[in-house]
């Protein structure tokens, strides 16, 4: 399975658009979004793109291909003009006889791991900072970094998870910052 992972979007329809090409560009089977889709939250700065109305027509169309989690900046106001489930605080993937649990990582981090086997990925957003590390655990942590508030000195991101690999890409040129196979 293609796996494309995003986060933090924060109601940046600039983000949104540059995510359609590079989805249009990999074909994923699925897409899984990490949380903080609409609200920019009290400790990010206003993009001058915010526009979450436009962010909610443009993944509206993807409804049917998105697993999505709550992201400590979502609401429920927030779930009510999206076609798709926000509101849980963890899902889980099983690709590769591998499983990716899915969190933001406010709750659940590389230093408050939730109940997982070696092997598993922790696939979180939340810092804006891209990271790809295999824990002492054998859990790989993984963050796709940010598609519109990237902090770290890193470009806007985004994952992606094939034939074992997970990377983490530049959203803006496709480029790979760093990947690992697993």
């Amino acid at each position: 399975m293609k796996i494309l992972f995003f986060s933090d979007v924060h109601g940046s329809p600039e983000s949104v658009e540059q995510l359609m090409r590079r989805i249009a560009y990999h074909a994923p089977d699925h897409l899984a979004l990490l949380g903080d889709v609409l609200y920019h939250g009290p400790r990010n700065p206003l993009r001058p793109d915010y526009a979450p109305i436009q962010v909610v027509e443009r993944l509206n169309t993807l409804k049917g291909q998105i697993s999505a989690v709550r992201g400590n900046c979502d609401s429920e106001v927030d779930q009510a003009l999206l076609d798709f489930p926000i509101m849980s605080d963890y899902a889980t993937l099983l690709s590769d006889n591998r499983r990716f649990f899915l969190t933001h990582g406010h709750l659940w981090n590389p230093g408050n791991l939730p109940p997982l086997e070696s092997g598993s990925v922790l696939a979180s957003g939340h810092t804006h900072i891209p990271q790809i590390e295999r824990l002492s655990s054998g859990i790989v942590a993984f963050n796709p970094g940010s598609t519109s508030l990237p902090k770290g000195g890193f470009a806007p991101s985004y994952g992606w998870y094939e034939n074992g690999v997970l990377q983490v890409l530049d959203l803006t040129t496709g480029k790979e910052l760093f990947g690992m196979a697993l």
